[in-house]
This record gives C-alpha cells, sequence and structure tokens, in this order.
C-alpha cells in the first residue's frame, strides 16, 4: 500500500458540534456528506475534514489544516464578508498587511474556528505566471 496516493483526513476536535458546523457551512460554505459515527464529514478537493465531538477540545499551537486558494486576497475579502475574522501579526519574521503575509513562495492569511483551530489559507506563488 503507497499511503501517498490515499486521500487524507483531517480531524478536528470540537466541543460544540453545532457552533462548529454553523461555522464551517455558514462561513466557509462546506457541505457537509455524511454523520459517521457522530462526526461531521466534509469534502475538500482531494482531501476530507472531520469534525469530531469531544469532551474537552484539544487546542493545537498550531495551524490545523490550511485550504490552498488560487487568490488568497479575493478569498480573505469573501470570508471576511460571511463573518470570518482573520489575525494580524507585526513580529520579526511574520507581518501581515491586508491580512495576508508574504514568505518566500507562498501567501498565507490565518483565522479561528469557534472551538479554537487555527485555521489558514495559503496561496502557492510558484503556480503564478
Amino acid at each position: 500500500m503507497q499511503l501517498s496516493q490515499t486521500t487524507v483526513t483531517t480531524i478536528l476536535p470540537v466541543v460544540d458540534l453545532g457552533r462548529a458546523r454553523a461555522f464551517y457551512e455558514g462561513k466557509l460554505g462546506l457541505q457537509p456528506l455524511s454523520k459517521p459515527d457522530g462526526k461531521i464529514l466534509y469534502h475538500c478537493g482531494s482531501g476530507d475534514i472531520a469534525l469530531m465531538p469531544r469532551d474537552a477540545g484539544t487546542k493545537a499551537e498550531h495551524t490545523a489544516l490550511s485550504f490552498e486558494v488560487p487568490d488568497i486576497a479575493a478569498a480573505v475579502l469573501e470570508l471576511e464578508g460571511a463573518g470570518v475574522r482573520f489575525e494580524d501579526y507585526d513580529m520579526p519574521g511574520l507581518k501581515t498587511e491586508g491580512h495576508v503575509c508574504a514568505m518566500g513562495t507562498e501567501k498565507a492569511a490565518w483565522f479561528y474556528d469557534p472551538e479554537g483551530n487555527c485555521l489558514c489559507l495559503h496561496e502557492d506563488m510558484t503556480t503564478k505566471h
């Protein structure tokens, strides 16, 4: 078996499934596929996101998942219009302008879901001509 040929599912812990669904469906526009074993599943590109109910969150200090978008500025504006609040940073090595940070060959913008999971939009600049 070659794991590099499989579909990857990112599992995010959520305490309040209703609040999380309102965010992922209402603000991010994802459509639920199913509710296997009590979790909510969303298909995104070649992978999946599963919201897994937990009694207590397991908040990570890092970005839990990142959505690759073709135009990060447009994606930020669209999600802001839906009520997503983006983070801004001004520190050595990480400074955002218009919520977007340029980092070598990519641009990125970060936001949190209502459960405290850090999410990201990123744009690969190597595919631009």
